[in-house]
């Protein structure tokens, strides 16, 4: 039996080294999003010795994927998967591996809402052609409207962040909004802690007249791939999400070919937010039930 504990920082480099053999990486098992959300979904792990299984435990025990090698156990002797299990947010190609090896005992189910969004850096940093015409007029009224800058999110600017993700929160009532007030949480657990973190996570500031207006929280998801966990804006300022993105990407999307947005957990208007972008691809993920052996 797995013994389970919760996430914690001291088990990040063994976490990554099981995470850097997994051929399919998608948002929900960087690092920076299992840490963030760790105290919201109660999520634990479990160190076999090839693979990280995780679970969370809020609002009840709900087993993730395994992180590590996919492509070389025999998963029809795991002995995790003997007597069973349900997950959620099963990547495909895991999914597939497991519907092979093991024939008859898999039932997996698509989740679209858990689907990440996939897009290309170029056309996000130059928005050219009549896809991008809205994004890249939103651009251009920022730029003209408003005296900005952008630079790094570092450690000196971490409280002006935070000051600002309390006003975005008061605007958009987080406190009526379930889903809005833990993704706070989650945020301002990020960022007080961002000397902790490391160098696994970066971001940008966007100030409008000495005055933090954006910010990006991203972290680097594989050699061609980075993920924006958090980015939010003051709504004030007119294009300030599309000068945001954009400048972000200009500034550190260079050596990245795609940029994931991560999932739109079914809301309607998030999901034509994101479509609106032109994703080049997306990243499936299933609900799976492995019978016992």
């Amino acid at each position: 039996m797995l013994a389970y504990e919760p996430v914690c920082l001291t088990g990040r480099e063994e976490y990554l080294k099981r995470w850097a053999l997994c051929p399919m990486k998608t948002s929900d098992y960087s690092f920076g999003n299992i840490w963030g959300w760790a105290e919201e979904y109660g999520l634990e792990w479990g160190f076999s010795a090839t693979h990280v299984w995780l679970r969370q435990t809020k609002p009840e025990i709900v087993h993730w994927a395994p992180v590590g090698p996919w492509r070389t156990p025999d998963w029809s002797a795991c002995p995790v998967l003997a007597e069973g299990m349900e997950l959620t947010r099963a990547p495909e190609e895991l999914v597939m591996l497991w519907q092979a090896a093991m024939p008859g005992r898999v039932r997996a189910v698509e989740v679209r809402d858990h689907w990440d969004y996939v897009y290309s850096v170029p056309e996000l940093t130059e928005l050219k052609g009549n896809r991008f015409h809205k994004k890249k007029n939103l651009l251009n009224q920022f730029l003209r409207a408003y005296q900005y800058d952008f630079s790094d999110l570092t450690p000196d600017c971490v409280e002006a962040t935070l000051d600002m993700q309390r006003q975005w929160c008061t605007w958009r009532d987080c406190e009526d909004a379930g889903t809005l007030l833990a993704e706070n949480r989650a945020i301002t657990r990020v960022l007080q802690n961002w000397d902790r973190l490391g160098g696994g996570l970066f971001g940008g500031v966007l100030r409008v007249e000495g005055e933090v207006a954006a910010y990006t929280v991203a972290e680097a998801l594989a050699d061609d791939m980075l993920v924006i966990h958090f980015e939010k804006g003051r709504p004030e300022f007119k294009g300030v999400y599309q000068a945001v993105n954009q400048m972000f990407l200009a500034a550190r999307g260079e050596g990245f070919a795609y940029v994931n947005r991560e999932q739109d957990l079914g809301d309607e208007g998030l999901r034509k937010a994101k479509m609106s972008y032109n994703p080049v691809k997306f990243l499936k993920k299933f609900s799976v039930s492995v019978s016992p052996a």
